[in-house]
C-alpha cells in the first residue's frame, strides 16, 4: 500500500467535512440505471455492488465496493461515465461530494492521491484476476478461483471455514466466471455435496480453502 495513515485520514476528513450523508437499505439504488453519477461517494459502512446489464438482459457483476472505498472511481478520476449501476447489497451509509469539489481537493492536496492510487490498483488487481480466472478450462475451476478471490477480500474465519461476508447470488458468480446461472447453480450444489463449500445465513463458506486451492493447482 502506498498511502500513509495521515494521507488516508486527510481524504476521509475531506468527505466528512464536505460530504452529504445518505443511508440506503439493502436493494436500494445509489446510482440508478441510466442515471448520470450525482457525485463521488465514500462508503462509511456497507457493501455496494457495481454492475451493468448485458444485451441479454442479465446482470453482469463488475465489482463489489466495501467500506472506506470510493465510487464511481473511474468517473471520479477521468470524468468518463460508463453507465454502471450501483446498488446497496447490505445497509449502506455514504458521504457524497460533487466531482468538482473532489478534483479541486485532489489538485490542492496532492499527498492524498496516494490512497486514491491504492484503490485504483486494487480495482486493477481484481479485474486482472478476473481475466486470469477465465483461463481455467472448467466452470468448477473458475468458480473456485472466483470464490477464493472473494474470500481474500471479504472473508472471515469461522469454525466452519472462511465465510464470504458479501452476499453473492448465483447470477453474480455466473457472470464473473463466464457461465450460465443454471450451470453455476449445479456446480455449486455439487461442491456443497462434496463438502468443499457450505452455507451460513445464505452466505458461502469455504470449508477447506487449502483443498480448494489444490484443486485449481492440479
Amino acid at each position: 500500500m502506498l498511502a500513509t495513515l495521515r494521507q488516508t485520514a486527510e481524504l476521509v476528513d475531506f468527505f466528512r467535512k464536505k460530504g452529504l450523508r445518505s443511508c440506503y437499505e439493502k436493494g436500494d439504488y445509489i446510482i440508478k440505471p441510466g442515471e448520470f453519477p450525482p457525485g463521488v461517494f465514500y462508503i462509511v459502512e456497507g457493501l455496494v455492488k457495481a454492475y451493468n446489464v448485458s444485451r441479454y438482459n442479465e446482470e453482469n457483476l463488475l465489482i463489489i465496493r466495501k467500506e472506506h472505498e470510493l465510487f464511481p472511481l473511474i468517473w471520479a478520476i477521468t470524468g468518463r461515465e460508463r453507465k454502471v449501476i450501483y446498488q446497496a447489497i447490505a445497509p449502506v451509509t455514504t458521504l457524497r461530494v460533487s466531482r468538482e469539489e473532489f478534483t479541486t481537493f485532489m489538485r490542492n492536496n496532492p499527498d492524498t492521491l496516494a490512497p486514491l492510487m491504492d484503490m485504483t490498483l486494487e480495482m486493477y488487481r481484481l479485474h486482472s484476476e478476473r481475466l486470469i480466472n477465465l483461463e481455467y478450462r472448467t466452470v468448477r475451476e473458475r468458480i473456485i478461483s472466483f470464490l477464493l478471490t472473494m474470500a481474500a477480500r471479504f472473508g472471515r474465519q469461522t469454525e466452519d471455514g472462511i465465510l464470504i461476508t458479501a452476499p453473492l447470488r448465483h447470477q453474480d458468480i455466473a457472470s464473473s466466471v463466464n457461465s450460465s446461472r443454471e450451470t453455476t447453480s449445479r456446480e455449486l450444489a455439487i461442491m456443497v455435496r462434496k463438502g468443499m463449500l457450505g452455507r451460513l445465513s445464505s452466505r458461502i463458506v469455504l470449508k477447506d480453502p487449502k483443498a480448494l486451492r489444490a484443486y485449481i493447482s492440479k
